[in-house]
């Protein structure tokens, strides 16, 4: 294809295809080390893999995390004039205002566990078209947020949680698993922030038209992303990208934080291999689509809330793991006999 002929998504197709792949040497010193920590093989579950995973996408042989980081995006969504959440569209800017001030539950989560914590304001005031009668966004505003997305954690960190906040937003994820998966809107769409019956109902109703309008163009993970997304699943799915090619390794959050990884996925599979589920949310098939990607998740919480609080909640036994794996003592070290052959 010729330069004039391109188009903006091409150049993140490209990109993709320029990704590293996990450092195999860096995976074999953490397990010869694990090996001689004191306590019986395999004792620490899925500890010990965390700390394998780390490593791989770190490229480090003792892995870190000193410098872990929490970013929630922020953006509003057309779709809310047809009814479909139990909270008016102003809150998303209270909301911006309460993390300010440092009064939401994902600002404790950090404060507890040592996380970084970052918010980005997608343009709050200015939602996203409304998918049941037009795209969400343009192909070159849809890849200008990726690239927001990306430069997101141009500070450094060595571990990325992805968190959003954004009235309506569960009903654009409902449609992007729609679209990418197939079956009936029913079975994606969940109850949000708490809809009622007749609430549930429009967010149904709202999914089946979004497909039916767009239904034509739903065959590129990429189209699916700008027609049904939202400026906060394009900003994470950005910084999915970015955090692969810096080598950092991502904690996914819950129901709509998991919909960028989706589509990511849906791209190639091995997009998403530096990511892992924070936790299962009760939101919706979060299940289901856990599955389809291949994710199993660190918690299961029954947690529905956003704004990356799952995912820093993981982030503590991501620490966990990365503090036990450095510091605990080997055989050697502390005196103590090895396992009998």
């Amino acid at each position: 294809m010729s330069d004039a002929m391109s188009s903006p998504f091409d150049d993140i197709r490209r990109l993709i295809t320029t990704m590293p792949g996990p450092d195999e040497a860096a995976v074999e010193a953490v397990q010869a080390r694990d090996r001689q920590l004191t306590k019986p093989a395999g004792s620490l579950g899925r500890l010990e893999r965390i700390a394998e995973w780390l490593a791989a996408w770190q490229a480090k042989p003792t892995p870190t995390v000193d410098r872990p980081l929490v970013c929630v995006f922020a953006a509003s969504h057309g779709v809310t004039a047809k009814g479909v959440s139990a909270f008016p569209s102003e809150v998303n800017r209270q909301m911006l205002e309460n993390f300010a001030a440092g009064g939401a539950a994902i600002n404790q989560i950090c404060a507890a566990y040592g996380l970084g914590f970052k918010v980005f304001d997608l343009a709050i005031d200015m939602p996203t078209g409304d998918i049941t009668e037009a795209d969400a966004m343009d192909e070159k505003s849809c890849v200008a947020t990726m690239a927001f997305g990306m430069e997101a954690i141009a500070g450094g960190t060595d571990l990325l949680a992805i968190g959003e906040m954004g009235i309506g937003n569960t009903t654009i994820a409902a449609a992007i698993y729609t679209a990418l998966y197939g079956g009936s809107a029913e079975h994606w769409v969940g109850r949000g922030t708490g809809v009622d019956d007749e609430g549930l109902k429009r967010k149904v109703a709202a999914v089946e038209a979004a497909i039916a309008h767009h239904n034509a163009s739903l065959k590129d993970p990429l189209e699916v992303l700008r027609r049904l997304g939202g400026r906060e699943i394009a900003a994470m799915a950005g910084a999915i990208l970015a955090a692969r090619l810096q080598r950092i390794p991502v904690i996914l959050d819950g129901y709509v934080a998991t919909s960028a990884a989706a589509v990511l996925h849906a791209i190639h599979p091995s997009t998403i291999d530096h990511c892992i589920a924070g936790h299962l949310s009760a939101e919706g098939a979060h299940q289901d689509v856990l599955t389809r990607i291949g994710k199993v998740p660190l918690l299961v919480l029954g947690m529905r809330l956003g704004e990356g609080s799952g995912a820093a909640l993981a982030a503590g036994l991501v620490k966990a793991a990365a503090a036990v794996h450095r510091d605990m003592a080997t055989f050697g070290q502390a005196g103590v006999s090895e396992r009998l052959s």
